[in-house]
């Protein structure tokens, strides 16, 4: 590991976090459907790490469970602040009531009605924000300041990213001899927490950062060599709708990332269709991007370098409106 990003985030932190949320989050199901292999059609094996059924329907409260954990007596009674366009709200809210404090949700206007009504069925305040003019990180920061609450980012935290890892961390314990793992980027935290889990137990595995076309910040940036950003991608991944690779997480996913790929909001909905279809998993656009990316490789080279592979795809999500999920897949 290398000394700059080592003292943020380590092996041993995921660990740590793994112990200390045993009993708070599942440990999600990793799932196999010989169908969908084969309706892949990369003669590769497909292993679905399934963070659409974790607590509050995502990979976030992990995260989210694990920062809030670790708070001060003091910190837990002035409460916790965060910005989130869904999940990691969702998340926050949950994890601060279940430790008795409370918790202020940036949102912004055009968020999902489902998440935000999960956020504030879990006792959360929600302000709304702007996504396209405003910047979260100022709103939250000002509301922090003025009542004294403690900023809990949706990934650019260490004990974020660790509670994060502990997706890699289940993965490889279940499925050892993975030869590549696919996991969706937005602001990095996931991709930051999996590949420092994975790294030092399979280090010949590939790790994957899959983003949408539209917002390939992540891409951009490995290939200037330092973090870029971009305007609001404008896709139905909402969850990724990221304009830059974090702070503390881009250290990390540049240097363990074998590459970061993307796909069309088309493959996504593909992806979305193949879940429901061969395994009945509701999946919300974010959620399906990585399984959207193995696809994608299987379509385009008939997936000749996918043959013979076992593949870990990581589910991030399940968080959308019933009508909705139908309406992008075409199910009646």
């Amino acid at each position: 590991m290398s000394a700059d990003w080592a003292a943020v985030l380590s092996f041993a932190d995921v660990v740590a976090a793994a112990d200390r949320l045993a009993g708070t989050v599942e440990r999600t199901p990793v799932l196999t459907s010989r169908a969908l292999d084969v309706a892949v059609g990369a003669g590769a094996e497909l292993f679905l790490k399934a963070e659409c059924r974790q607590v509050t329907g995502s990979f976030k409260f992990r995260g989210a469970s694990n920062a809030i954990r670790q708070l001060t007596g003091e910190q837990l009674r002035r409460g916790v602040i965060t910005y989130s366009s869904g999940n990691h709200a969702q998340a926050v809210a949950k994890a601060a009531r279940m430790v008795g404090t409370d918790a202020v949700v940036v949102m912004p206007h055009d968020a999902p009605q489902q998440k935000v009504a999960a956020t504030e069925a879990e006792g959360a305040r929600i302000v709304r924000y702007d996504r396209y003019c405003e910047d979260r990180v100022a709103v939250a920061g000002t509301i922090a300041k003025a009542e004294g609450r403690v900023v809990i980012p949706p990934y650019d935290h260490p004990a974020v990213m660790a509670g994060q890892g502990t997706v890699g961390l289940e993965l490889v314990e279940e499925v050892p001899d993975l030869d590549a793992i696919y996991v969706p980027v937005g602001g990095g935290g996931l991709l930051a927490g999996i590949a420092t889990a994975i790294d030092p137990i399979r280090p010949e595995a590939e790790i994957y950062g899959v983003e949408p076309e539209t917002g390939d910040d992540h891409r951009r940036s490995r290939r200037a060599g330092r973090r870029v950003a971009i305007d609001v991608p404008v896709t139905i991944a909402d969850g990724q709708q990221i304009t830059a690779p974090g702070e503390l997480t881009w250290p990390i996913t540049s240097r363990l990332a074998t590459a970061f790929v993307t796909v069309t909001d088309d493959e996504i909905v593909a992806a979305m269709r193949l879940l429901y279809d061969h395994l009945d998993l509701v999946v919300e656009p974010s959620g399906a991007s990585a399984m959207a990316a193995v696809h994608n490789r299987a379509v385009r080279d008939g997936g000749a370098d996918l043959s013979g592979q076992r593949i870990g795809v990581v589910v991030s999500g399940g968080n959308i409106d019933r009508a909705r999920h139908r309406e992008l897949i075409g199910a009646g």
